[in-house]
């Protein structure tokens, strides 16, 4: 079965939304798919170039590259989005795709979601059924029912992007022959939105943990450029997005740890804390979310945030230096974070706050791979703080005995295996 991978970015580009894509790569021609992947010419996307992750793809793999318009001629327009900039470059790259060779499948694995909408279209002229892959929400009413805080991108564009989203999300969600959704949330806030599109047409699909990215790393090793780990200090490392939507988890972490040091001073000498790639934006324009509260509390002397991402095995490498790892999450439910599997694979003392509903929960308490605190949507800040005063992580820092065998569910392989049972599903009802 031939299937046709819609994934903008892609590597040499660094972006989490091509991971799952290409965790899934070197498994598809074993569990009876042939990929081509449809993606944008690196030097047309804004990011961070990873040189690596190139080296990571299968040597025989077809990537057709398309054009975009340069973001420095739109953003004087206003417009920076990938998905604007390369609508109508791809279409014409995929129409001609489409015409010059036969696929079963169309799987739009992205979170440029108006791009998504060429799905209908591909469909109805190539008679090519489509499936689309929920990495995050596309129309989200999460900030309408927190006003207080700012969203990605800011107020306006965040608006324009859901009317945007309100118009083209209906018939791109209805069309599609199935759906991804890394979180067990989204079937159910999709369904409550389109109770025409039943729910056995959803599949609840984790990113994978890419195990062959760490034998990778040590056989090719790297030196990261954010902290020095020989300094003699103890180094805590997040690397990831931060946003309004941590401050429970980041205010109770922050709290606790204040707590700690009362009793325990030659920590806060001892420790430095790093949050790294906390923004999606574009280089040297990202807001910094992590420090503000930190300095909040007083801790601002021992910690620093790096807005900018950085390569993504530069990250990896900042993992394996680090002496402990933490991970804040969001107070929405449906948040699931796929960092999660390279901090177990890391195999450092870890601590997750995470709201209750989230599967980061479920995944460290099956696999016993590090410390998780769930809070729930009513708890207090002083509740949650309390909670993660009781494991006694912070004094300790837990290494965990991670049940191997309980992971590997969570592997690349399998996430892989299962991904391409939802598409011989697909092709089953053709």
């Amino acid at each position: 079965m031939k299937l046709l991978i819609v994934s903008p970015h892609f590597p040499p580009i660094n972006a989490p939304d091509h991971q799952r894509v290409r965790m899934a790569l070197p498994y598809f021609k074993k569990f009876g798919w042939e990929p081509v992947v449809l993606a944008v010419k690196p030097e047309h996307v804004e990011g961070v170039h990873d040189s690596f992750l190139a080296q990571t793809l299968p040597p025989d793999l077809q990537v057709v590259w398309s054009n975009a318009l340069s973001a420095k001629w739109t953003r004087r327009f206003g417009i920076g989005s990938l998905a604007y900039r390369a609508w109508g470059h791809l279409k014409r790259a995929g129409d001609a795709l489409l015409q010059r060779e036969k696929f079963d499948l169309i799987f739009f694995s992205t979170t440029q979601f108006p791009l998504t909408a060429l799905g209908p279209r591909w469909k109805k002229l190539f008679n090519v059924p489509y499936v689309l892959d929920f990495q995050d929400p596309w129309f989200s009413d999460y900030y309408k029912h927190h006003p207080e805080r700012r969203p990605p991108g800011g107020k306006v564009k965040y608006q324009l992007s859901n009317i945007l989203a309100k118009r083209l999300e209906p018939l791109v969600v209805r069309e599609a022959k199935h759906i991804i959704c890394v979180s067990a949330a989204y079937p159910k806030m999709l369904n409550r939105r389109y109770p025409d599109v039943s729910l056995d047409r959803f599949t609840t699909l984790p990113f994978g943990a890419v195990e062959s990215d760490f034998e990778f790393l040590r056989a090719n090793p790297l030196a990261q450029k954010q902290f020095d780990p020989r300094d003699g200090k103890r180094h805590w490392v997040y690397v990831g997005r931060g946003g309004n939507d941590m401050a429970v988890s980041l205010k109770a972490f922050f709290l606790a740890l204040k707590q700690v040091f009362a009793t325990q001073p030659e920590l806060h000498n001892k420790l430095r804390i790093h949050f790294i790639g906390t923004d999606y934006a574009p280089h040297g324009r990202g807001t910094k979310t992590v420090e503000p509260l930190a300095a909040e509390f007083g801790l601002g002397d021992i910690m620093s945030e790096g807005t900018d991402r950085i390569p993504y095995f530069e990250a990896l490498q900042c993992l394996l230096d680090a002496d402990a790892l933490f991970i804040p999450g969001s107070d929405d439910a449906g948040y699931t974070a796929s960092k999660t599997y390279p901090y177990i694979l890391a195999r450092k003392p870890l601590l997750a706050v995470f709201h209750e509903e989230s599967s980061v929960v479920e995944v460290l308490n099956n696999t016993r791979a590090g410390t998780v605190v769930s809070f729930k949507q009513e708890d207090s800040l002083e509740t949650v703080v309390n909670k993660i005063l009781a494991t006694g992580w912070l004094q300790n820092r837990i290494v965990p005995e991670t049940d191997w065998s309980a992971f590997e569910r969570y592997t690349a392989c399998e996430m892989s295996r299962r991904l391409c049972e939802a598409f011989g599903q697909t092709s089953d009802e053709n």
